[in-house]
């Protein structure tokens, strides 16, 4: 059972055959992956996770649990990602990855720990679907010959309204 986060942000427990956890044919039993897109992927795991006591409300329990969930991923060592996907991730995210190389991410949004750790992969998933797009090259564009016209146009009349300001000299 994998927990994940429906749409209106409920916590369930399903069997691996979902969109976001997917177990693969050409794995072991145990292997999951977090999927990103049809062609994205990571392997489960590659993520280690680290459990603390979260701040904010919890009543008397926020002092007895773990709820809070720190994702560590070793991007740098990552085979599961293409080149590209992976500069572009580090590019955006790099305030997050550590010398080491190591990509961190928490989330004590929730009061329990399980539902945590799946907005730590939410979160992720989300990084990793900005990261796997590549940019739009940018169109070089030429303006068309009547608006270089109209811009040196401007500019004569500009030049002239600035020259009539001008203090004029006699010659007596």
């Amino acid at each position: 059972m994998i927990p994940y986060l429906d749409c209106r942000g409920l916590f369930h427990k399903r069997q691996c055959s979902g969109s976001m956890v997917s177990k693969t044919t050409n794995e072991s039993e145990n292997s999951h992956r977090l999927r990103v897109t049809s062609r994205v992927s990571v392997p489960l795991d590659e993520f280690s996770f680290t459990f603390s006591r979260s701040s904010g409300p919890g009543g008397q329990n926020v002092n007895k649990v773990n709820t809070k969930v720190r994702l560590l991923w070793n991007i740098g060592e990552t085979e599961s990602l293409a080149a590209g996907v992976k500069d572009r991730f580090i590019a955006k995210c790099k305030r997050r990855i550590n010398s080491d190389g190591v990509f961190q991410i928490t989330s004590q949004r929730f009061r329990d720990q399980e539902r945590n750790r799946a907005d730590c992969l939410e979160k992720l998933r989300g990084l990793l679907l900005e990261a796997a797009v590549p940019p739009k090259p940018r169109k070089k564009t030429k303006p068309s010959r009547r608006a270089i016209e109209r811009r040196l146009e401007n500019k004569r009349q500009r030049s002239s309204r600035k020259q009539s300001r001008r203090r004029v000299e006699r010659d007596d």
